[in-house]
């Protein structure tokens, strides 16, 4: 494991931060009173965000898998967030022990915890890059000393687009999605999970709020413009589906009976 030489900002407790909030979420314990008021207000608003969670969780390990075995050997995960096992070079080196996997996050308690927990295997490599999502130059530099961009790599941002604005907001997470799909070789993957109100508005919009006036920009979204993030790429079957519904395990298949979940999920291939 081995991390950039971008030196991150100290850990600001004073402020909820997404990935901590996830965290307490998921039953972690990296989390801060900031963020467990946060999250807890978030889970008053909308009953279905910790189930939410942990199907995206299970998403994530079941579309690395998928793009696993079908031959991909390279994997960058932005938006890491806190390690929580089974983390995505472990589902990947568990198919493929040669994986190499990077990963990108810009806070820096997931920087000290990947460090510390982010290990893969003797055959594979596992990175960790200190940056923003929004800096892709930078993000693609770090990746590039660890990955291969003249081949395919699996690309994922789990849960991370609804963080990020339009062009209006001053993100425009549509050109940022492309500027990343631009720098991957034909036969790459992208791997998407979305929140969005299509599915429960009124409990999503409370949550979105809550977010927002805690100082985090949240942005659920339309299908349409879900979509659109696979604009000339080739989407796995079953397409674009609730997050829980897409290729289902037991646990997920028992999760729907429970409810829908308002998460948009899909994985595309580079042709």
């Amino acid at each position: 494991m081995t991390g950039s030489d971008a030196a991150p900002t100290r850990i600001d407790t004073s402020r909820p931060h997404p990935a901590r909030v996830y965290d307490w979420w998921l039953g972690g314990k990296d989390n801060y009173p900031v963020d467990e008021e946060l999250a807890r207000k978030i889970l008053a608003a909308d009953s279905t965000v910790l189930r939410g969670a942990r199907a995206n969780r299970r998403f994530m390990h079941r579309a690395v898998r998928t793009v696993a075995e079908a031959g991909t050997r390279q994997f960058l995960d932005i938006g890491t967030g806190i390690p929580t096992e089974p983390n995505l070079h472990q589902v990947a080196q568990q198919v493929a022990p040669e994986s190499r996997v990077v990963y990108a996050d810009n806070d820096p308690i997931v920087l000290r915890h990947a460090e510390a927990l982010l290990h893969g295997t003797a055959e594979g490599s596992t990175h960790y890059v200190h940056a923003d999502v929004r800096d892709p130059d930078t993000v693609l530099r770090l990746a590039g000393e660890s990955l291969d961009f003249g081949r395919p790599v699996a690309l994922s941002l789990v849960a991370l687009t609804h963080y990020l604005g339009d062009a209006a907001d001053g993100d425009d997470v549509h050109g940022l999605l492309k500027r990343y799909v631009d720098a991957l070789a034909p036969g790459s993957h992208l791997i998407l999970s979305q929140v969005t109100a299509d599915l429960n508005p009124e409990a999503v919009e409370k949550a979105a709020g809550h977010f927002r006036r805690s100082g985090t920009p949240f942005f659920p979204r339309p299908l349409p413009e879900f979509l659109r993030f696979f604009d000339g790429l080739e989407l796995l079957g079953p397409g674009v589906i609730p997050v829980t519904g897409w290729r289902p395990g037991p646990e997920d298949v028992a999760a729907q009976a429970e409810g829908i979940v308002p998460v948009y999920a899909g994985v595309a291939r580079k042709p």
